[in-house]
């Protein structure tokens, strides 16, 4: 079986256990239902990321088996991906407290760094930096990061899948630019699952990602990220480009909700793409603008970091200053009341 055939097999999976999932949460009165805080009308059924988990996971070993990946690669991420699948699934059917479920997923993140060797040297201003166990802290702390914007950043129809999937087709073009095109398979695998569980959640949303979804799709991106680095040490800055549009929106939140004294866990309607959404009156507009600074303006810069054109550092700047302007304008982190003008 070619690589390129797993790939489709992995989509079709996702597409086919998707709805498997979606009769399930019907069946068992697994719904959101809309309240003040949420950016939906009608309630959905929710858990359908388990689609993307189930599909990727199970292709590990069979790409294992056809030698397309190492050994190495089923352990680091098919292990600490079950591990917070389940910690979501679990809080999807009822609610775990917010300290245990982040204990689990630190858990989780130290799992993946373990099995992947930590944080390696990295690029920094024309020099190999090698941060040695504060870096792993560091690396720690950012899986954790990004495995909990991504449950917070999926809160409108196709955002998430939409993000999953050009943000690990242009991690693949990556990995093919640095001549390590047999490596592009992994991220394309991730994609083709998050691809499968899009159609049904494409606005208008059949089914929503759940957290055992979002939170797996946050942990795999960043220990892809953690990979690439091992694979070429700019790398791990291209993936933070490509990652700029949850990351920024998602961190410049937190901190103003933070400075205001809120309780960051609990849900809100705060967030620069949901304060959009209301003003654009639609989340598929928002979805797509998303999906087309991912492909037009983070990728080239990305690809540009990748080659070793520009500096990783500044590329990443250069990346997110207009992102910055975009989440400051539109309010980010401010009360609900106020939406863009």
């Amino acid at each position: 079986m070619s690589a390129w055939l797993t790939l489709l097999c992995i989509f079709l999976a996702s597409l086919w256990l998707t709805g498997a999932v979606r009769r399930y949460a019907l069946a068992r009165s697994l719904m959101d239902v809309p309240n003040e805080r949420s950016s939906h009308a009608v309630p959905t059924p929710r858990g359908g990321g388990v689609a993307i988990v189930l599909a990727f996971l199970l292709s590990l070993p069979l790409a294992w088996g056809l030698g397309i990946i190492g050994g190495s690669v089923v352990l680091a991420f098919m292990l600490p991906g079950i591990w917070v699948a389940a910690v979501g699934f679990i809080d999807d059917h009822r609610h775990i407290p917010a300290r245990w479920r982040l204990l689990g997923h630190f858990l989780g993140a130290a799992w993946l760094l373990a099995f992947s060797g930590g944080l390696p040297a990295l690029s920094f201003l024309g020099a190999v930096l090698d941060l040695g166990l504060f870096g792993d802290l560091l690396a720690l702390v950012y899986l954790v990061w990004l495995l909990n914007l991504y449950n917070f950043m999926d809160g409108i129809d196709g955002i998430a899948g939409l993000e999953a999937v050009t943000v690990c087709l242009a991690g693949a073009i990556c990995f093919v630019l640095v001549g390590q095109g047999d490596l592009a398979w992994l991220p394309l695998a991730l994609g083709a699952a998050a691809a499968g569980f899009l159609v049904w959640n494409f606005p208008p949303a059949r089914i929503f990602m759940g957290d055992a979804g979002s939170g797996f799709l946050g942990l795999m991106l960043g220990g892809l990220s953690v990979y690439a680095a091992w694979v070429a040490p700019q790398l791990l800055w291209s993936w933070l480009i490509l990652l700029g549009v949850f990351v920024v929106d998602a961190t410049w939140t937190l901190l103003h909700r933070l400075l205001r004294g809120e309780r960051v866990y609990e849900a809100h309607r705060s967030h620069a793409y949901q304060r959009i959404a209301r003003q654009w009156g639609g989340h598929l507009p928002v979805s797509l603008t998303v999906a087309g600074i991912n492909l037009g303006w983070l990728m080239p810069w990305a690809l540009l970091v990748s080659l070793e054109k520009v500096d990783g550092l500044l590329g990443l700047i250069i990346a997110y200053a207009p992102l910055v302007l975009v989440v400051a304008y539109a309010g980010a982190g401010r009360p609900d009341n106020r939406v863009v003008s």
